[in-house]
């Protein structure tokens, strides 16, 4: 049995949504329950206002006509009226108390994260999230996945190609989905707008939040958080499958990371690491130090023709994996596995006139990360 403001909104939503869905001037009405309340709620919220509007400005309107002075009216003197400000105040207050009533049930059932069927670990990084599944094995980052070309318009480019991700976040529809939020650099913001989930990811605090998807279909967000240079270069796109297909997902992700936690103690040809290490530079490096190695200095230096980084395999490896501290330059080590490090390390280390025919193996980045 339905309260009786949830009922309101729900009367209220449902006479509204066909007119939103047909125009984008009105917030999204989402896919989630969550999102439905808030719409619901937004929408009660909007017209009590416009009848407070349509009659405050009507009385004022009728009396700056009705009592003009071109018609021979003449200021009324008084000095109070106790039941007229009795009523204005009551009035106001008990607008209030029906507005704070449905809005703190919806509240309350947007901060009860618990019970979740799966939770996920998103950690903010410029620029990019990384997607840990917990209790999975599952980790990966999601990147912007638009090259260079397309974004300054050398490119032919979709309507999307600046909310195009290499990975996306993959979800069950029908399950609860609990999402502890963080960060490892600056304050991001995990907005999603369809799932109604706009959350603060702050270093060193982890906040919770959480959504449980009605339909299967692609959802696309952004950071909502000034986080740096590239704050426009870092989309967020969530994948919500049947549930059937979920799970086929997953053993396959599952069977992936076995498959590359197995590549750390081979050994790999340079080849491999070349191919490799292109694609993990492309989707993670080339923002900041650009496709071609050549930079942005003095923020991001130049890699092509850098004699430290050529003359000096130690050096190069320790600003990888731990970063430099106090520059944008952030710790590779909980972002790429071992292999990944090696590779786009063994990458810029042979690209672009550099040749210095070093291939980094995984089990040494293994090493050096344990350490």
């Amino acid at each position: 049995m339905h309260l009786p403001w949830r009922w309101l909104l729900t009367m209220t939503s449902v006479a509204s949504i066909s007119q939103a869905q047909a125009s984008s001037w009105n917030m999204p009405v989402g896919v989630t329950d969550i999102s439905r309340d808030i719409f619901g709620l937004h929408m009660t919220i909007f017209w009590v206002c416009v009848v407070i509007g349509v009659i405050v400005f009507g009385v004022m309107f009728y009396s700056l006509f009705r009592y003009r002075h071109a018609k021979g009216a003449k200021a009324a003197s008084f000095h109070e009226h106790t039941s007229v400000e009795v009523l204005w105040t009551a009035i106001p207050i008990l607008i209030l108390v029906g507005m704070a009533v449905p809005a703190t049930a919806t509240l309350k059932n947007m901060y009860d994260a618990s019970e979740a069927d799966l939770d996920i670990m998103i950690t903010g990084q410029q620029w990019r999230w990384r997607y840990e599944y917990l209790g999975e094995d599952i980790v990966f980052t999601s990147n912007l996945s638009t090259s260079r070309e397309q974004i300054r318009g050398e490119a032919e480019r979709d309507e999307h190609y600046l909310l195009d991700v290499d990975e996306p976040l993959v979800l069950p529809i029908n399950r609860k989905v609990r999402f502890l939020m963080t960060s490892d650099d600056v304050i991001h913001s995990w907005w999603v707008p369809a799932l109604a989930v706009k959350q603060d990811t702050i270093p060193g605090f982890i906040n919770e939040n959480w959504v449980q998807i009605n339909e299967p279909g692609i959802y696309r967000g952004q950071c909502a958080e000034l986080c740096g240079v590239n704050h426009g270069f870092m989309p967020i796109v969530v994948h919500a499958m049947e549930e059937a297909e979920y799970e086929t997902w997953l053993e396959e992700r599952k069977a992936a990371a076995e498959q590359e936690a197995m590549g750390i103690d081979r050994e790999w040809a340079l080849d491999e690491l070349m191919a490799r290490g292109e694609t993990v530079y492309q989707s993670i490096c080339s923002s900041c130090h650009q496709s071609e190695g050549q930079g942005a200095p003095p923020a991001f230096p130049a890699l092509a023709g850098n004699d430290q980084l050529i003359d000096d395999l130690d050096w190069h490896l320790d600003r990888v994996i731990n970063g430099v501290s106090g520059a944008a330059m952030p710790a590779f080590r909980s972002t790429l596995n071992p292999v990944e490090i090696a590779a786009v390390v063994t990458f810029t280390r042979n690209a672009w006139g550099n040749d210095t025919g070093d291939a980094v193996q995984p089990a040494t980045v293994a090493e050096r990360i344990a350490q």
